[in-house]
C-alpha cells in the first residue's frame, strides 16, 4: 500500500505535523511526504500545454509526484489554515494538477485510472471557519480520482489547545490511517 502525502505547513515540527505524526504511527505500508514549502515545485504558469499533451510542460519535481500519484492507493492533504484556506505553498503545488483536469476537459482523457482513498487534516486557531478549506482540498483529491474521503480531522483553536492535547483530532487521525490501511 503506498500513501502520499500533501503537507502543507513551513513549521516541519508544528500544529500540523503533530496530527500527520499521530497518522503515520497507525499507517501502514510505505508513504511519500511532499513538503510543499521546501519541495523544488513550481505554480502551473499557465501555459495551456496539457490542453493538448499529458504531463505538464515544467520540468522539475512534480513529474515524480505524478508518477507516484498514479501508483498510490490513498492521498491525504495536510495543512493548516491561512484565512479559512490551505496555505499558499500547498495550493502552488496542487495548481500543477491541472494538467489532469485539462485531459478530462479538453482531452476527454481518464489522466489517473488507479481509484483513490482521501483524507484530509487540517489544523488553525481563528475563526473555526473550515468549509472553505475542506471544499478545496475535497477538489484537489477529486481530480486524483478519489473513489472514497474519510471525513476531515480538524484540530480547531490551536492557539488554545494543541493538537497532541485535542483527543478528537488525535483520535481522527488514528481513524484516518486505519482507513487507509483497508487498502488491500
Amino acid at each position: 500500500m503506498k500513501t502520499l502525502i500533501f503537507q502543507g505547513s513551513p513549521r516541519r515540527n508544528g500544529d500540523c505535523m503533530m496530527l500527520v505524526n499521530e497518522f503515520l504511527k497507525h499507517l501502514e505500508g510505505e508513504y511519500r511526504l511532499l513538503d510543499a514549502y521546501y519541495c523544488d515545485i513550481k505554480a502551473c504558469i499557465d501555459c495551456r500545454y496539457c490542453y493538448k499533451n499529458p504531463g505538464c510542460s515544467i520540468k522539475d519535481g512534480m513529474q515524480d509526484v505524478y508518477e507516484y500519484i498514479q501508483d498510490a492507493d490513498n492521498i491525504l492533504i495536510a495543512s493548516p489554515l491561512n484565512f479559512a484556506e490551505l496555505t499558499g505553498p500547498l495550493l502552488s503545488v496542487a495548481s500543477r494538477l491541472q494538467t489532469f483536469y485539462c485531459a478530462e476537459a479538453f482531452r476527454k482523457e481518464k489522466p489517473v485510472k488507479k481509484p483513490k482513498r482521501g483524507g484530509i487534516i487540517l489544523v488553525g486557531g481563528g475563526d473555526g471557519k473550515v468549509d472553505g478549506a475542506v471544499r478545496t482540498a475535497k477538489l484537489i483529491l477529486h481530480h486524483m480520482n478519489m473513489q472514497k474521503i474519510f471525513e476531515p480531522v480538524v484540530s480547531h483553536n490551536t492557539d488554545r489547545v494543541l493538537p497532541r492535547d485535542d483527543k478528537e483530532a488525535m483520535d481522527g487521525a488514528a481513524r484516518l490511517a486505519a482507513f487507509f490501511n483497508e487498502v488491500r
